[in-house]
């Protein structure tokens, strides 16, 4: 039916149709009704709706909400086969670590505006100033978190979280002096046995654009 919507012969039609179910892996379910399909199954189904015509721009609204983790990796892995093969695809998605690995541009949009826009290197520009710090430690959790507190008082550190055996911040600026975060972490006891530096994630940066206020939708 809804290939009929945009291919007439119907020919062409079966060949397509056949196509869109051997590509979303829905061969074994050919003779199910929808509503019998699970969540994930039925995602894969709406794919292959709106892919049959061989569309050349598709809009996909969050596709992985509510799916189960193998389904999922089906859904990502058959949108960037749909990106090679020339379809223009617009993802919409909640979920950071999916736009990071399948999006080559990325739009983040708050409260109606977009605050950032290009490449996932060219959005890290502009809070290029910034690094997050992961510090493994040896000693008691009580004397971590007494670490922790004294990070939260120094003004280029943000994001102060405490795990076990780890302690994980982000400096707002590159040219800050590492010691400046060492000495309250050794003062409260704290045996440093190794630190590292990464690059912001896109949650990371997305936080940091938005703010981590929590939001009425």
């Amino acid at each position: 039916y809804f290939c009929g919507l945009y291919v007439p012969d119907k020919r062409k039609r079966k060949e397509l149709v056949e196509e869109a179910i051997t590509f979303t892996d829905l061969n074994d379910y050919r003779k199910m009704r929808p509503k019998k399909l699970s969540g994930g199954l039925l995602r894969r189904l709406n794919i292959a709706c709106g892919i049959a015509h061989k569309p050349r721009l598709i809009i996909m609204d969050e596709p992985t909400v509510a799916v189960d983790p193998q389904s999922r990796n089906k859904i990502l892995e058959g949108i960037q086969k749909l990106n090679e093969q020339g379809s223009t695809i617009i993802y919409t998605s909640h979920y950071m670590e999916e736009v990071e690995a399948i999006c080559n541009k990325i739009v983040i949009i708050d409260s109606a505006n977009i605050i950032a826009c290009g490449t996932i290197d060219e959005i890290r520009k502009q809070i290029s100033g910034k690094q997050n710090i992961s510090i493994e430690y040896l000693g008691e959790p009580a004397q971590a978190m007494r670490a922790a507190e004294e990070l939260k008082g120094i003004r280029f550190v943000d994001n102060v979280q405490v795990s076990e055996q780890k302690i994980t911040c982000t400096l707002t600026s590159r040219s800050e002096d590492l010691f400046s975060i060492i000495r309250p972490i050794a003062d409260a006891g704290v045996k440093i046995v190794n630190i590292n530096s990464t690059e912001m994630k896109l949650q990371d940066i997305f936080l940091s654009l938005t703010g981590k206020d929590l939001r009425d939708e």
